[in-house]
């Protein structure tokens, strides 16, 4: 049974919100007046279903338009796109940034999960909902992560309409003159008019009540905030690899990029030819940086040897896990390496066009992304003839809109197409078939990022960085109970124990929760432990994407635990029954224990158990694989209800 709308008509300012996205309608199909000739033949449908994937984009722009979703603005973007009206509804209340119930324009995210909840978030937001009442116009909204960690407690204000001036954006267009205009797009993207970038948007960390509450009340006013110098801690250290360019470099200015370096590998990578690369980064031992550690130059040479074109480039940027943020600093403080990296691994592969995926919630990094995309295509550097060698290649932002499992690359793929983000069953594997049915490689922004590197430096260089089995440098988000929170890059075989003195513990410490909410708690005598893939796998635990957060003991464990539950329980997609069904029970039965020890709680700790090798071995994807992950080592490592 489909979903109709009946008479819901979209309002002149919901219909200015998709006509800059799409351009105008071409016949009374797509909700223009009719005519003559729309009485005899209906126009258009192949073209529109074409476009399929703008319908993300086109709640996008209503959302920052009007602050919400109606049905009579989903109905005319049906219209315009040939999506049937069910499945756009499924896709606009997927998300969490998107609402179809009325809201006021202005929303304030306050993140309460892990870090902020103990830095004190759940106060914070009931002192801001206290302060504001439902007489202000603006909706508080607890969040999950915010990728604010090393700040927390975090809160992000984002004001809709036509009006409001989006104040992050303009840090980048003025720093060079540059309009601040997305790409126009072809291929997939055909029809796109530009980037709507009405709304405002003010991020507030660490966030107080007063400042919460003014970024709410004027975010359209609210000053840019710089990107804090505790961001990444080591800055003007001489041993970084990867961080060197933060903190020294201006991240809007492309003169200052390519002196420092800049461009250096992609010259260098058009002189060896896609097969050198690939073979470079194969020797270099590079693999993913996301968690998994699949060999990149094994996905890379999947990809490029596949018959079926065209080929796709895929930047992960929807880096959701809580306690991640490492992405967002190199975004901020090094776009220029992250446009350069996409074209060297889009060169090796194959790919004429790039997607970069991102965080619906990273306002400063959309705004420098943009903002250098659009300056490397003035220079020659994206476009149709990139350097003068005859290869032409362009990147497109798509923006999230609040879905942890639409970093899955299958799940951002549908994402990306215009469906629900839901994981993909396995195979066809991406490298066959990934976005749009083609051959696709996917990589998150530290992995790509790391190609630069081994470049400039040789893959022999980069290889003897690090252990024999995991090379190179890698990077760590440390929050929580420590002096110095932020991004610290170290090689691969340090310890524990060395990166959390870089980063001051605190005394007291109770426990380290590594790899984020789907990762694994260990002790504080267990510091030793080298960070390394297969040392945390040894250990018993995992290094996942390089999460570190460390808690005292005035962090009341039981409360964490019930909140990576919930985390699970909000973020599960729904498709396969052992993570829809088992998030919440495994939730319910914290709820039970969480004042409860000893005996009391033996009978809900043996159904967590059930409950988690249920969902591990059955689970479609690693969502529900992992989600037992934190709270079983919590138990068995930290006796956390005994």
């Amino acid at each position: 049974m489909d979903l109709r709308f009946g008479d819901s008509k979209p309002t002149d300012e919901e219909r200015a919100a998709v006509d800059a996205l799409l351009g105008p309608p071409e016949s009374s199909w797509e909700g223009a007046d009719r005519s003559d000739a729309d009485l005899r033949w209906a126009r258009g449908g192949r073209e529109a279903r074409d476009r399929r994937d703008q319908l993300l984009p086109a709640l996008h722009a209503l959302n920052d338009r009007v602050g919400w979703i109606s049905e009579g603005a989903l109905d005319y973007v049906c219209r315009r796109l040939t999506v049937p009206p069910a499945e756009a509804y499924g896709v606009a209340t997927f998300y969490a940034m998107f609402s179809v119930r009325p809201r006021p324009a202005t929303v304030l995210h306050v993140c309460t999960d892990l870090a902020c909840t103990a830095a004190g978030a759940s106060e914070l937001c009931a002192t801001v909902e206290a302060r504001l009442g439902p007489e202000s116009g603006v909706k508080v909204e607890r969040s999950p992560c915010l990728g604010l960690c090393e700040r927390a407690p975090a809160c992000l204000a984002i004001r809709a309409g036509e009006s409001a001036r989006p104040a992050l954006e303009d840090e980048a267009v003025q720093a060079e003159g540059g309009s601040g205009g997305a790409a126009p797009g072809d291929g997939k993207g055909k029809g796109r008019r530009g980037r709507n970038t009405l709304h405002a948007t003010a991020v507030c960390a660490p966030a107080t009540p007063a400042r919460a509450i003014a970024a709410a009340t004027a975010p359209e006013s609210a000053p840019a905030e710089p990107a804090p110098e505790t961001a990444v801690p080591q800055t003007g250290t001489p041993a970084l690899t990867l961080l060197h360019r933060i903190g020294t470099v201006d991240p809007t200015s492309l003169d200052d990029y390519r002196a420092h370096g800049g461009y250096t590998a992609l010259r260098r990578a058009f002189a060896l030819g896609p097969a050198a690369v690939i073979r470079e980064v194969t020797d270099a031992g590079l693999v993913g940086r996301g968690g998994a550690a699949f060999p990149t130059g094994r996905k890379w040479q999947a990809t490029a040897a596949q018959p079926d074109h065209p080929h796709y480039l895929v930047c992960n940027a929807d880096e959701s896990e809580p306690g991640t943020f490492k992405d967002r600093v190199l975004m901020e403080g090094d776009p220029y390496a992250l446009v350069e990296a996409m074209t060297i691994a889009a060169y090796a592969t194959g790919a004429h066009r790039g997607y970069l995926y991102l965080r619906g919630e990273y306002p400063r990094a959309l705004a420098r992304l943009t903002h250098a995309i659009e300056q490397a295509r003035t220079r020659g550097l994206l476009g149709d003839d990139v350097l003068g060698q005859g290869y032409a290649f362009d990147i497109e932002i798509r923006r999230g809109a609040g879905a942890y499992i639409c970093g899955e690359e299958t799940a951002l793929f549908n994402s990306i197409e215009g469906h629900r983000g839901e994981p993909r069953s396995k195979p066809p594997f991406p490298v066959e078939k990934g976005l749009f049915g083609k051959p696709t490689v996917e990589n998150n922004v530290e992995t790509l990022v790391n190609v630069l590197p081994i470049l400039t430096m040789g893959a022999e260089a980069y290889a003897a960085i690090g252990t024999p089995t995991s090379t190179g440098p890698k990077l760590f988000c440390v929050s929580g109970s420590v002096a110095r929170p932020g991004v610290y890059e170290l090689p691969f075989g340090a310890t524990l124990g060395e990166l959390l003195a870089l980063a001051g513990v605190r005394d007291n410490l109770r426990a380290v929760l590594l790899g984020g909410a789907a990762g694994g708690f260990v002790r504080p005598d267990e510091l030793d432990i080298p960070l390394t893939f297969e040392g945390t796998r040894e250990a018993g635990t995992t290094l996942g994407s390089g999460v570190v957060m460390a808690f005292d003991d005035t962090v009341p464990l039981p409360r964490l635990l019930l909140r990576i539950a919930e985390f699970f329980r909000d973020e599960s997609c729904g498709q396969c029954v052992p993570c829809r069904v088992g998030t919440v029970r495994q939730e319910e039965a914290l709820h039970r224990i969480a004042d409860r020890t000893g005996a009391a709680a033996a009978d809900d700790i043996a159904l967590l158990r059930e409950v988690g090798r249920a969902m591990r071995d059955a689970s479609i994807c690693g969502l529900g694989q992992t989600a037992w992950n934190a709270v079983e080592s919590a138990i068995d490592r930290l006796g956390a209800y005994e």
